[in-house]
């Protein structure tokens, strides 16, 4: 039987002339983004403050995590365009901090990571005083697909681990916790400078233990910003949720997330990896980094 939602998921219902415009924008330039492909819960919130995370390499993931909305299937071509594309929306919407993510594309060399590049690039011939946010695939390991996104100097460079090591064969079927991790240290190995910063989902079966062994995981590979939320089922036919979780519980992994060292960590059952992204940069922990 499924389970009712707790009060504290009830989310308020919005509409707005920013929600409005945001959607012109991106049917005018035939942007995607996650928000909208996820079924993101903070959607309208989000729409309403003429923000969203762009999401590029088209709409089709080629990987099978059970957890996700994004549509799977063949994927379309690299879109030439698409870097300009996202570069006007980023001016057009005034952006002071942008989020690019992506599908995951396992059938391009590189995973895709020319295509971050590029999309940095434009948006930074475009608008000079932007902070550039990346959630980046594990590109399989390749080491020199990441490079190329590194090079390109985001600010901060996310790759979310979504869930415990004992879920990833029923959730993440096709990922790997410990490459998820290794890329994570990677980034801090070829740029010690680097902000990084991972999420993960609650309520899809892990065990406490079994979270904080995670939040430790990530501290060993000097992962900087964390964010935790609940686990929304977009369907009958995803993974089930298995709990909804007391905000009691989202604060207690704050309080020892930040215990544990991360210089930045939002917990709660709204959040998700994307939300108020600009908030981390905000309290002065990493104000002395260019």
């Amino acid at each position: 039987m499924e389970q009712r939602k707790p009060a504290w998921l009830k989310i308020r219902l919005q509409s707005g002339e920013g929600k409005v415009k945001v959607e012109a924008l991106l049917k005018r330039l035939s942007l995607h983004t996650v928000c909208e492909e996820a079924k993101c819960p903070n959607l309208m919130e989000c729409f309403n403050r003429r923000t969203a995370t762009f999401m590029i390499l088209g709409r089709f993931c080629t990987r099978n995590c059970t957890f996700c909305k994004v549509e799977k299937g063949i994927p379309s071509k690299v879109d030439q365009a698409e870097p300009a594309h996202i570069a006007e929306a980023v001016k057009q919407l005034q952006l002071q901090h942008v989020v690019i993510t992506s599908v995951t594309r396992d059938d391009l060399s590189d995973g895709g990571a020319s295509q971050f590049d590029a999309v940095i690039k434009a948006i930074r011939d475009n608008t000079l005083d932007v902070v550039i946010e990346v959630l980046i695939p594990d590109f399989q390991g390749d080491w020199k697909a990441l490079k190329t996104v590194i090079a390109a100097q985001p600010k901060v460079i996310n790759h979310n681990l979504e869930t415990v090591p004992r879920l990833y064969p029923m959730v993440r079927p096709l990922a790997e916790y410990r490459r998820s991790l290794e890329l994570l240290r990677n980034v801090k190995r070829i740029d010690p400078d680097m902000i990084t910063k991972s999420g993960i989902m609650v309520g899809l079966g892990e065990r406490q233990n079994e979270v904080l062994a995670t939040l430790r995981d990530l501290r060993s590979v000097h992962c900087d910003i964390l964010t935790i939320g609940q686990y929304l089922a977009p369907s009958r036919e995803h993974h089930p949720v298995s709990e909804y979780i007391h905000p009691n519980i989202f604060e207690r992994y704050r309080k020892i997330g930040i215990e544990l060292g991360f210089r930045y960590i939002t917990s709660g059952p709204l959040i998700r990896s994307s939300y108020h992204a600009d908030e981390a940069l905000d309290d002065g922990k990493f104000k002395s980094e260019s």
